[in-house]
């Protein structure tokens, strides 16, 4: 029987050693061009899967992390953060409440740290179980308006055209399938989290229509320029998730929860000393040594990721507050640049307004 990774060879998928999920399909670069007028398939099964069970699971994962967990509803979801006890970051986790589980999709290799540092927190009277589902479901991401055409074969059109974070089971070929309205990305876009037994048949049926397929890299430049921030760059200790622009992952009017008194008393008083922005770039830079943004010389802030295109230098990175937002002029060893808002990125207080 042919596997997935054999079909993905066959369409030009190249993997790194040991790994099963592609980093690339032998494209040079991704496009940024009417992203949204094609239709994008990636292979993101090396994201992890976490679920809950148990009457107090809502409750649990409520009091764990940043976000209103116990006032959503089968079928609703939405992003929320873990930060530890001084309110740093840990990772940002899509969360999905089913009838009788709730489902976590986490960052690549972030699984087993999250399993761990949620179950030192379930006490013998807690009715809570946790496991760890990664590996046994495979998640495509279809990406762009034409998904929705895709997709309207099997799911209504009213589901698709739905909130985001929206999702359903759905069956196709005798195969139950969790279909997820969103990305993950603040694009037009759904994934497929499927038994990775009946992975290669769905695969099958997803590229029919000769999609354009992208892996790991095509993501990470997706994500870059969205502004999903993400562990070991942006989201890392040394940052809280109002600093990283996750303003709408965090509920300001829920109760206690891990780290919660830091960022209330971040919020109430103002003390978001630097923000996550993207900067547009009027040439290449070296991320390994050009990592200070500048203005006139003087540090103002560091970059946390950049991506380079055929058309366009583009990277993410922390600017004091005090300095300024959108529309900055700043400098990166020798390029120059423009601080942008982007889709991912919201900073609530700042003027007033969403940016």
């Amino acid at each position: 029987m042919t596997t997935l990774k054999e079909l993905q060879q066959d369409a030009g998928a190249i993997f790194s050693v040991g790994e099963q999920t592609p980093i690339s399909f032998n494209q040079d670069s991704l496009s940024l061009d009417n992203i949204d007028d094609n239709l994008i398939v990636c292979d993101r099964s090396n994201w992890g899967i976490l679920n809950l069970t148990g009457e107090d699971r809502s409750r649990f994962l409520h009091n764990q992390s940043t976000n209103d967990i116990e006032q959503l509803q089968t079928g609703q979801g939405c992003d929320t953060v873990f930060v530890n006890s001084t309110g740093r970051n840990i990772d940002l986790a899509s969360v999905y409440i089913q009838e009788n589980q709730i489902l976590l999709i986490v960052s690549p290799q972030q699984n087993e740290k999250l399993f761990n540092w949620m179950d030192r927190y379930i006490f013998p009277f807690d009715k809570v179980q946790l496991k760890d589902l990664t590996g046994k479901y495979a998640i495509f991401t279809l990406i762009g308006e034409h998904s929705r055409e895709l997709l309207k074969q099997w799911v209504d059109d009213d589901f698709l055209n739905d909130s985001e974070y929206s999702h359903q089971t759905i069956t196709i070929d005798d195969t139950q399938i969790m279909i997820t309205v969103g990305c993950n990305l603040k694009m037009t876009g759904y994934n497929l989290i499927i038994p990775q037994e009946k992975a290669v048949t769905i695969w099958q049926k997803l590229t029919k229509k000769n999609p354009i397929l992208i892996g790991s890299q095509g993501f990470e430049t997706l994500r870059i320029h969205q502004g999903r921030p993400k562990p070991e760059t942006e989201l890392t200790e040394d940052y809280n998730p109002l600093e990283s622009g996750l303003w709408d992952a965090i509920s300001f009017e829920k109760g206690c929860y891990i780290g919660q008194e830091t960022i209330a008393r971040l919020n109430t008083y103002k003390g978001v000393k630097q923000r996550l922005w993207g900067i547009k770039l009027n040439q290449p830079i070296n991320p390994e040594t050009d990592t200070v943004i500048a203005i006139n010389e003087k540090k103002v802030g560091k970059i946390t990721s950049y991506q380079q295109t055929e058309n366009e230098y583009f990277a993410l990175g922390y600017i004091r507050t005090k300095t300024g937002g959108e529309g900055l002029s700043v400098s990166i060893g020798n390029a120059q640049g423009e601080v942008v808002a982007l889709p991912f990125l919201r900073h609530e207080y700042y003027q007033g307004q969403t940016n």
